[in-house]
């Protein structure tokens, strides 16, 4: 099988089968005595196993993978294989927790902070972050303390509480600050619970695509192995 023959099965360039070769995606390919590579379908599988894997694991961690098993180091394989599975996991228990989070949080009036509005140093104590991040999300148009009309200090009353709050369940979750500010944004504007909704829909629509695509990646590893074994 000749590079074009396998690049347009999979709607990729020559170069790119090459390029994916040279990388140690695909197992070692003979060469005619013209010198060019020979492709069977081993290689053609190994293509196709990398190709699956990508969109579950990324192109770097399926790059690594694909160089364990045609190393015969089947183990580190595995144990990357494992550790997204684990991560995605993890990421399922913090959706969980940040939509019991945000539901308290958005849907209902911010809780009251008894006496003067907090200092930033008082609010960075009581959601569990170093007063820098708060600085930091002030920047990026996250919160918007008042000012102490006498000290310039920073002061914090319950709607920045509110927000602070939930940026940092966001951020727990994996989200850039850019993502955390749209989404208080969108909050602020909509009221709360239809944008809430569309938000934790749309983080369980990520998590159940990356599921499935770690399942095709599994599949098409699955049969590449088996090639293997077979050769």
């Amino acid at each position: 099988m000749r590079p074009i023959d396998l690049a347009r099965e999979h709607g990729l360039s020559a170069q790119a089968i090459r390029n994916y070769d040279d990388a140690g995606i695909l197992p070692p390919t003979e060469r005619s005595e013209t010198g060019y590579r020979r492709y069977t379908p081993l290689h053609a599988q190994a293509l196709r196993a990398f190709l699956a894997l990508r969109g579950g694991h990324g192109h770097q961690r399926a790059l690594e993978i694909m160089r364990a098993i045609n190393r015969g180091d089947t183990d580190s394989a595995y144990r990357l294989i494992d550790s997204a599975h684990v991560a995605l996991l993890d990421e399922r228990h913090t959706r969980t927790e940040v939509a019991a989070a945000l539901g308290a949080l958005s849907t209902t009036p911010p809780t009251p902070v008894p006496g003067r509005p907090l200092t930033v140093g008082e609010l960075a104590r009581r959601i569990g972050v170093h007063p820098a991040t708060l600085r930091t999300w002030e920047a990026e148009g996250i919160l918007h303390p008042e000012r102490d009309r006498v000290t310039g200090y920073r002061e914090y009353g319950p709607d920045s509480v509110r927000d602070a709050e939930i940026a940092r369940q966001l951020r727990q979750g994996g989200y850039q600050l850019s993502q955390v500010g749209q989404f208080l944004v969108q909050l602020r504007e909509a009221g709360g619970a239809d944008v809430l909704a569309a938000f934790l829909d749309s983080w369980q629509n990520r998590l159940t695509a990356r599921s499935r695509n770690l399942l095709a990646g599994a599949g098409q590893l699955d049969a590449y192995l088996g090639m293997l074994e077979s050769a």
